[in-house]
């Protein structure tokens, strides 16, 4: 059975984008076909990290919706693009970097019902072992949504007070949505924390179990979002706990 998976965060810069990509990554590694959706479509950018040209969009999420289009039409097969030895696939449907899409999506908004359907389409027509869901920080409608029909939820955070308490909230809704497994990835951890501590305190904070703490990365500063680091460096500590999170996640 396909897995819906949310990579979610309750505000912005927590590396959301980026773990979504490199579970991907992972997954198609794996050899299984995998799905990713930017619904962050008022700040959309996943499609930097799989090397997809703005130029090179002929259809987005955004036509979608605004009935120009079917989703599979969207949905662009990167795997030639991605670094390593891929025996799955990775489709991107991304959003739109257009500022009159943009602005339009923010004026006019969409019907939110509309994503639950392409989801589905998606993963018929692909015939996608996995779809990623790149959601927008916060809560809204879309994002509810995606939370309340994925399989799984992968909720990123930092190691900061903001962080911490919004995520509180993110993990009281979706134990109301009644999610099936939902697991936390803390994320740009400073090198004078100890992990395993850092583990235990949100553990027991969340009442969810931790999936991996991962340690703020020079080498990801530098990689600078030209591609997914996972792939760039396979041997990397971050590489192998987010195995481990890929791990969790498909054996569930």
């Amino acid at each position: 059975m396909s897995r819906i998976i949310s990579i979610h965060s309750f505000r912005g810069g927590t590396g959301k984008s980026n773990t979504t990509a490199n579970l991907a990554a992972l997954m198609a590694k794996r050899g299984l076909s995998v799905g990713v959706v930017d619904t962050d479509i008022a700040s959309p950018g996943i499609h930097v990290l799989f090397g997809l040209a703005e130029e090179k969009l002929e259809h987005s999420l955004n036509d979608y919706l605004w009935g120009r289009c079917d989703i599979q039409q969207a949905a662009y097969d990167v795997t030639d693009r991605l670094q390593g030895k891929l025996t799955g696939r990775v489709f991107l449907i991304p959003s739109s970097i257009q500022p009159g899409d943009i602005a339009r999506i923010l004026r006019e908004g969409y019907d939110v019902g509309l994503l639950n359907d392409g989801f589905l389409d998606l993963i018929d027509f692909l015939d996608l072992d996995a779809l990623l869901i790149d959601t927008h920080p916060g809560l809204n409608d879309e994002t509810l949504l995606s939370i309340a029909i994925s399989h799984a939820l992968v909720i990123i955070l930092r190691p900061d007070s903001q962080d911490i308490q919004g995520t509180s909230v993110t993990v009281d809704v979706a134990r109301r949505l009644e999610v099936e497994q939902m697991l936390l990835v803390v994320n740009k951890t400073p090198v004078v924390f100890d992990p395993e501590e850092l583990k235990t305190r949100f553990e027991n904070m969340y009442e969810c179990p931790v999936a991996a703490v991962l340690p703020h990365s020079d080498e990801m500063m530098v990689l600078a979002s030209n591609g997914v680091f996972v792939l760039h460096y396979p041997d990397h500590p971050i590489t192998q706990k987010l195995e481990q999170v890929t791990e969790v996640l498909l054996n569930q």
